[in-house]
């Protein structure tokens, strides 16, 4: 993964997302619900310059690894993926809404996300607690004194 710059920032939004249809139902063991939802996927990540980095679809769950501007918040890239996706499955596939989804909405609420990059919680607070070479607040008063 690199890092990429923003109009006043440098760094890296990598997310590993999960999200499930409503009541886990398996929808994703018929192949036109797959494919039509991949479709989906990769024609937002294109719209909207979001990278995938990899897309595994199991018959119950989406996982998605991907890269998006530092502008976008992980629940708006959620919100899309979502939403424009199950707007074009319950078009190709009208039933489904009519037969299992309550209220006709095709994911369930919840999310999984965590954020991904090239190092680990234990580096960063190494760094953080030995970058400093004791400087303490002690120091600090000093120099402003």
């Amino acid at each position: 993964m690199e890092l990429k710059a923003s109009q006043h920032g440098y760094g890296q939004n990598t997310y590993h997302l999960v999200f499930a249809p409503k009541c886990r139902y398996k929808y994703f063991m018929y192949p036109g619900i797959k494919k039509l939802c991949k479709k989906a996927f990769y024609g937002i990540a294109y719209s909207y310059n979001f990278k995938i980095h990899a897309l595994e679809i199991q018959p119950d769950h989406v996982h998605l690894f991907v890269s998006f501007a530092s502008s976008f918040s992980v629940s708006k890239v959620v919100q899309l993926f979502k939403g424009i996706s199950a707007h074009r499955i319950l078009k190709a596939f009208p039933s489904i809404r009519n037969t299992y989804l309550r209220k006709g909405h095709f994911w369930s609420a919840g999310k999984f996300y965590r954020s991904v990059g090239n190092v680990t919680a234990d580096t960063i607070q190494h760094y953080i607690e030995q970058s400093q070479n004791g400087w303490t607040f002690e120091h600090q008063t000093k120099l402003s004194v």
